[in-house]
């Protein structure tokens, strides 16, 4: 099993030097993090790890989160938008146990 990635896993991926940003950064780690379990669905605190696959499905939805992404129709909800990302779905694949209807 993996961790999830730690606040300077995410300064690297998202090429931040300063530490002025950490607590920006640390919601917005654990924003992402909050994100995959949902997605994924029925997770259990208490006996669910993530594999090296979500633990980069954490990051790339913090990555997605910091750079704010455009192009998401007024009205909808922002993490609609975000779960669509092709390398997220990709590294989401087959780790699902619930599904969101309509």
């Amino acid at each position: 099993m993996a961790d999830w990635p730690d606040s300077e896993e995410v300064k690297q991926v998202l090429d931040v030097t300063s530490d002025d940003w950490d607590p920006t950064l640390e919601r917005v780690r654990l924003a992402a993090i909050d994100k995959v379990k949902r997605d994924v669905g029925k997770w259990d605190e208490l006996t669910d790890e993530p594999d090296d696959m979500l633990a980069q499905a954490a990051l790339r939805m913090a990555e997605l989160i910091a750079e704010r992404p455009t192009g998401i129709p007024s009205g909808q909800i922002a993490w609609a938008g975000l779960s669509k990302d092709p390398t997220y779905a990709t590294l989401l694949s087959g780790h699902r146990r619930s599904f969101g209807i309509g």
